[in-house]
């Protein structure tokens, strides 16, 4: 399939009851057709890798077909430049989780831009930034778990951001971390009952969340069977 047959088949399975959908879920759907993830992971093992065809879905402009080419790329033929020109065309909290977890946390730059982009300003790229975060502490087996040290001042100092996708993304990136080992666990405990001293209610939203599940019966007990 090359670009404009992988376009025709995602336009013919548009879906007016899914758009609705996403639209409530807050779902930028200027130029989408509401085709599920399911659907494009299904199309997207038909196509295979392909770093040319990926180019090609995101310059589309459509939403699926984006989403799409973080499925097909290849994480070693992406470049720098490719993940800030991508990060700087999110416009739904959507396509910058499935692009950061598909494709951008396999690259060799996902550590240096999970803690760059946590930095900007601009509310998806800093998300991008929290949500790879995340997505290292699932995907990344062979990391050791002094590397997620580094996440911790940053997740503590932008637990201040009040705007809700970035909060919910530093409240996954802690969760996350600290269900990865006891050793993380007890670390992001520490940081989120130092958040939770923050005078801001994002603050506090994100330290109760992530003590809530990681000071859990249900997560502490994995722990210790691993033990």
């Amino acid at each position: 399939m090359n670009v404009q047959e992988i376009l025709a088949a995602l336009k013919k399975k548009r879906n007016k009851r899914n758009l609705a959908g996403m639209k409530r879920y807050g779902i930028n759907t200027k130029d989408a057709f509401g085709v599920s993830v399911y659907e494009l992971r299904a199309i997207a093992k038909r196509i295979g890798k392909n770093h040319k065809i990926a180019q090609g879905l995101w310059n589309s402009g459509i939403h699926e077909a984006r989403i799409m080419a973080s499925m097909v790329d290849i994480p070693e033929m992406v470049t720098e430049e490719q993940m800030e020109k991508w990060t700087g065309d999110f416009d739904s909290w959507d396509l910058c989780d499935q692009v950061c977890s598909n494709l951008f946390d396999k690259t060799e730059f996902a550590w240096d831009k999970a803690l760059l982009w946590a930095e900007n300003e601009e509310e998806f790229v800093r998300r991008a930034g929290f949500v790879l975060m995340a997505a290292l502490s699932v995907h990344d087996k062979k990391a050791g778990d002094k590397e997620f040290d580094k996440f911790f001042p940053i997740i503590k100092k932008q637990a201040v951001d009040n705007r809700n996708l970035v909060k919910k993304a530093v409240n996954w990136a802690l969760r996350q971390i600290g269900k990865r080992s006891l050793r993380l666990n007890k670390k992001a405990i520490k940081i989120a009952e130092e958040i939770r001293k923050i005078d801001s209610a994002s603050a506090r939203w994100i330290a109760a969340d992530a003590l809530r599940e990681l000071a859990s019966e249900k997560v502490q007990r994995r722990f210790a069977e691993r033990e």
